[in-house]
């Protein structure tokens, strides 16, 4: 179960063992994704708007993940779990179970067949802010259980996604855009990252299938 991305843009941190999180939803007046009409795209407006950096200097390895959050656990593990709709453990690291990949509509049951996505991709995170942090910034920022930063998906869909963002890339699921845009401009607001022109039209076109 995927956690409402306006309700993270207010939260200041979070937990993250090997915990299914819960959803929360706003009561006040919403459209039909539970999201206030309007809220997104305010947002997306606060969003800094700039060509792509350069990835000079850019390694994956300058974003330390999967850490370590329990005995014989790690995020990955912990993403696992909470977006699995039924789970086979050893200990706390996940050996099986069905996942509903939110990209393509794609069930699968072998563990080696999902990946852990990054909502923000961490080469696109380096060419729009993160190149300009720390090591230990970029580590929190590639383990971010609080915001709707890491999804469960079929292996296929996150290769075809790379580090494309929305203006190059959008799941095949349509039906999912409205929340995808809704997921990838809370992530970019909490960590302050920009976004190009084409990008911010692509995310503000994505908002308009929450009608």
């Amino acid at each position: 179960m995927r956690v409402s991305s306006l309700v993270l843009v207010l939260a200041l941190g979070g937990s993250a063992g090997c915990v299914r999180l819960t959803e929360a939803r706003p009561s006040d007046s919403a459209d039909a994704n539970g999201v206030p009409s309007g809220a997104a795209g305010q947002l997306l407006d606060q969003l800094n708007v700039r060509p792509d950096g350069s990835m000079a200097g850019y390694s994956r390895d300058r974003f330390a993940h999967w850490r370590r959050v329990g005995r014989g656990c790690d995020i990955r593990d912990s993403v696992l779990r909470r977006d699995a709709a039924s789970v086979r453990s050893d200990g706390c690291n996940v050996i099986g179970g069905r996942w509903l990949s939110s990209y393509d509509r794609v069930t699968v049951t072998k563990v080696e067949e999902v990946d852990i996505d990054h909502m923000v991709p961490l080469a696109n995170a380096w060419r729009t802010g993160a190149a300009q942090w720390n090591d230990g910034r970029r580590s929190d920022f590639a383990n971010d259980l609080t915001r709707p930063q890491l999804i469960a998906v079929t292996r296929s869909s996150n290769r075809a996604k790379g580090d494309q963002n929305p203006a190059q890339w959008k799941p095949p699921n349509k039906e999912l855009w409205c929340e995808y845009a809704q997921d990838w401009i809370t992530v970019k607001r909490h960590w302050r990252l920009s976004v190009t022109a084409a990008e911010k039209r692509a995310l503000g076109a994505m908002l308009e299938t929450c009608r």
